[in-house]
């Protein structure tokens, strides 16, 4: 009986310390929302690995909050690229209770998830939504960590007139959210700096014949082809381009600037005839800790980075350093803190959010593609101040100046 009896007590002493232990242990669950279905699941794929990245990292780390060992889960759901979708996925994690949203991919898709959760006060860091409206709504429940259209579209257009010389510049956009406002950006840039627009047309983000479109702007003998959209419909168009003799220098946003658009295109790219800008980028010590993201990232999961991956997990991590600052995952706790943050170090550079919840200096970096391989544009990255007589200087110093180090 004795012996028994010093068994149970061993056995309630190591339940009661298993129950004190989970006790002081702090579930925070993090939503991830993008395209994992579509045309552009690649995309929408990469985005998640970022986040996942970022919370087997966190929890490796063994990461306290208030005093007690967080637990990341990371509930992720699917937008497919459609506003629709998008919302009701938004309204699945306000149900789950997240304490806070990295996503979602596309601006179509952000921007009305935006009010579902500013409703219920819950943080959302878009890593790749560049639309402008999409934190110029008032809530102070929105952030994201690249530069937005009015920075990449404009300069894009001030680009194609100032270093590519276009004279015949068409426009043609997908008419999403993202798309057309990337166009309608592009289009400023370019008027801005005493271009014009030869033709503007439109099509839907899931074409794939674009025989009239491209026979109608042929007649414009065009030397810059913009499109507002994404890969999946540009690499089909460039194809279709060349199959027509049309060989214009194509241009694009970030939508268009990963690194399926070769094989999207299956061949057809010439080499530098495609230029693209990425909302953000490196300088620095930052280039060796993006490198190692990409290592670490391609043994991880096999894949290489498309590109707004490292952006997700800057997201995440900046999300999560504001919960240890404020001591709590609430998000009536955290986001005054979050709102404030300035000065931390990812692997995208140094994040610090305005009163709108736009990332700060926001940088901008123009690649091409050379033997189906993605490269940055020698002299272009960064914002880019007008030195005169035309010409541009991009530097990913800030603010830019026009010095001989800077063409």
């Amino acid at each position: 009986m004795e012996i028994q009896f010093w068994k149970f007590l061993v056995l309630a002493l190591l339940s009661a310390d298993l129950q004190v232990g989970q006790a002081q242990e702090l579930v925070v669950k993090i939503g991830h929302v993008g395209p994992k279905s579509g045309a552009i699941a690649h995309l929408g794929k990469d985005n998640e690995n970022g986040a996942r990245m970022a919370i087997d990292e966190l929890n490796a780390k063994g990461v306290t909050i208030g005093g007690k060992k967080a637990k990341f889960e990371l509930l992720a759901e699917d937008d497919a690229g459609d506003p629709k979708q998008g919302t009701a996925a938004a309204q699945k994690l306000v149900d789950a209770k997240v304490n806070g949203v990295i996503g979602h991919l596309n601006s179509g898709t952000s921007i009305p998830a935006s009010k579902v959760y500013s409703d219920a006060g819950i943080p959302q860091i878009s890593p790749s939504a560049t639309n402008p409206k999409f934190t110029r709504q008032g809530f102070k429940t929105t952030f994201r960590v690249v530069a937005d259209d009015v920075q990449l579209g404009g300069e894009l257009g001030r680009y194609a007139v100032t270093k590519l010389k276009g004279k015949s510049i068409v426009v043609i956009d997908d008419r999403t959210a993202y798309g057309q406002g990337l166009a309608d950006e592009f289009e400023k840039g370019v008027k801005g700096k005493g271009g014009s627009i030869a033709k503007r047309e439109f099509t839907n983000d899931k074409a794939t014949d674009f025989t009239a479109i491209l026979t109608s702007i042929k007649a414009a003998k065009p030397d810059v082809v913009f499109y507002g959209g994404m890969d999946a419909v540009a690499g089909p168009m460039i194809r279709q381009m060349k199959q027509l003799g049309i060989t214009a220098k194509f241009m694009g946003g970030d939508g268009i600037c990963t690194g399926e658009l070769p094989k999207l295109a299956a061949g057809a790219m010439a080499d530098g005839q495609v230029v693209c800008a990425e909302a953000g980028g490196v300088e620095g010590a930052s280039k060796a800790s993006m490198d190692k993201f990409k290592v670490d990232f391609k043994k991880k999961f096999n894949a290489d980075v498309q590109i707004y991956a490292p952006y997700v997990y800057d997201a995440t991590m900046v999300m999560v350093d504001a919960m240890v600052k404020a001591g709590s995952a609430d998000p009536k706790a955290y986001l005054p803190v979050l709102a404030k943050t300035a000065g931390y170090k990812g692997v995208t550079g140094t994040i610090a959010f305005d009163e709108k919840g736009d990332i700060k200096n926001g940088l901008i970096t123009l690649f091409t593609y050379v033997d189906g391989n993605r490269k940055e544009l020698a002299g272009a990255g960064g914002n880019c101040n007008d030195c005169g007589s035309g010409e541009i200087c991009c530097s990913r110093r800030t603010p830019p100046s026009c010095a001989k180090t800077c063409t």
